[in-house]
């Protein structure tokens, strides 16, 4: 896959928003793992390897566990995620696919257990913010860095 180009120097104005943006979110007080999730799944959905490798990295950095990034995709079916994490990765999803689900209060109501409306506020943001990437990232052919193979085990 060849880059269609670097938005960053094409656009310079507007990724320095979007850098503001994620400046923001980062300083909102949702919890470093729970964003590098919801940012994990959505690109998933989306099929955004480059921000997939970036976000899969960045949670095993920040402490997350192998097998709960693996077992990120079937979220629902697995007893790995905490019930706050389930509410936002529900919302993820919905607004994720906002043209088929039109978010639906059946998706919003389980936020407001686990979330007060400032978090709420900004993981809308955050969910808005890793759709745009994705966007911009498939859109312009990214591609993300390839990493060694790693040697079986014998």
């Amino acid at each position: 896959m060849t880059p269609r180009m670097n938005i960053f120097q094409a656009a310079p104005d507007a990724m320095k928003g979007m850098i503001a943006v994620e400046t923001s979110v980062a300083n909102s007080g949702l919890e470093h793992s729970l964003v590098e999730l919801v940012k994990l799944r959505a690109s998933q959905i989306n099929g955004c390897a480059y921000c997939i490798h970036m976000h899969a990295t960045d949670a095993v950095k920040s402490g997350e566990s192998a097998m709960r990034i693996h077992l990120l995709s079937a979220w629902r079916e697995s007893p790995s995620f905490t019930d706050r994490e389930r509410a936002a990765l529900t919302w993820t999803e919905s607004l994720t696919r906002i043209a088929k689900t039109n978010a639906p209060d059946a998706d919003y109501a389980p936020l407001k257990s686990h979330f007060s409306d400032h978090e709420i506020a900004y993981l809308t943001v955050l969910i808005g913010a890793i759709n745009f990437w994705n966007q911009v990232q498939i859109g312009l052919r990214a591609v993300h860095p390839v990493d060694a193979p790693v040697a079986a085990a014998a």
